[in-house]
C-alpha cells in the first residue's frame, strides 16, 4: 500500500485536484435527507472533499483521518475541524454524527475482517436513523476499456475487499439498510501510457513490484501504445448510502 504521509503533497494534483472534490462532494450531499446537521468525514485525506462538504449551508462537518501530513493538510483547509484518528476506532463517542462519509477508503482495507471493523465504528457514530455515504468498486472504476486496460489486462489483482455486495452485507450486519446510491466522474484522473508508467514505478499497483520484471513487461507494452501523454477517458465512481435503524 502507498504511504499516504509521503503521498500528501501530490495527492491533489495527482487525482483530479478541485474538479474531482467538487464532483464527489455533491454526489455525497446528493444522498444525505435535507436535514443533516453534522457529518464525519472518515479517511478525509488532505481535506479537499471535506472543504466542500464544509461549505455546504447548516452543514457542520468533522475530518478524521490516520496520516499525519494528510490529517495537517486538511486542517489547514478545514481549520479546527480535523482530527487525527484510526477508521477502525473512531474517537467519538456513539450516535455523535447525523451523516458518515467514505470517499476511496474502502477499498484499501486488508479485508473483510477490517472492512467490518470501519463499517461497525461508521454505524457506532451515527445517531439513529443517521446515513453512511461510502464510494465501492473503486478498482473496477478505473477500467474503461482503453487500450491502457488492455495492455494491463493480464496483471495480478488483489480480490477486491469494497465490492458492492459485500459491502451490503456487511453493512446490513450492523444494522444499516439501503438507502440510495449516486454516481460522480474521477475529472482528471483519465490514465494516459505514461503516466500509467509512472504509477507502475512508484508501486501504485500494489500487485507488482516497481522494480520487478512484471513491471518492466508491462511498461514496454505501456510504450508501444500511441498518443503516450493523452488521457483516457476519467473514471466514473460509484456511492452507496445506507441508514441506520431507530430513527
Amino acid at each position: 500500500m502507498l504511504d499516504y504521509s509521503k503521498e500528501a503533497d501530490r495527492y491533489d494534483a495527482s487525482r483530479g485536484g478541485e474538479p474531482r472534490a467538487a464532483a464527489a462532494a455533491d454526489a455525497v450531499v446528493g444522498l444525505l435527507p435535507p436535514d443533516t446537521a453534522t457529518l464525519l468525514d472518515v479517511a478525509c485525506g488532505t481535506g479537499l472533499v471535506t472543504r466542500r462538504l464544509a461549505a455546504r449551508p447548516g452543514l457542520r462537518v468533522t475530518g478524521v483521518d490516520a496520516a499525519y501530513r494528510m490529517a495537517r493538510m486538511a486542517a489547514g483547509r478545514v481549520p479546527g475541524s480535523v482530527v487525527l484518528g484510526d477508521s477502525r476506532s473512531l474517537p467519538f463517542p456513539d450516535g455523535t454524527f447525523d451523516a458518515v462519509s467514505t470517499v476511496w477508503l474502502l477499498h484499501l482495507l486488508s479485508g473483510a475482517e477490517e472492512t467490518s471493523a470501519v463499517v461497525a465504528e461508521c454505524a457506532r457514530v451515527l445517531r439513529p436513523g443517521g446515513t453512511l455515504v461510502t464510494t465501492v468498486d473503486k478498482a473496477t472504476s478505473h477500467d474503461v476499456g482503453s487500450d491502457i486496460d488492455a495492455v494491463l489486462a493480464p496483471r495480478p489483482i488483489r480480490p477486491a475487499v469494497d465490492r458492492a455486495e459485500d459491502v451490503e452485507a456487511c453493512a446490513a450486519a450492523h444494522g444499516l439498510t439501503p438507502a440510495g446510491h449516486s454516481r460522480f466522474r474521477g475529472h482528471g484522473q483519465g490514465r494516459s501510457p505514461r503516466s500509467t508508467v509512472d504509477d507502475l514505478r512508484r508501486g501504485w499497483f500494489t500487485q507488482i513490484a516497481p522494480e520487478g520484471p512484471l513491471a518492466e513487461r508491462f511498461a514496454a507494452g505501456l510504450a508501444e501504445l500511441p498518443d503516450q501523454e493523452v488521457p483516457r477517458p476519467d473514471p466514473w465512481f460509484t456511492l452507496l448510502a445506507f441508514r441506520k435503524g431507530g430513527g
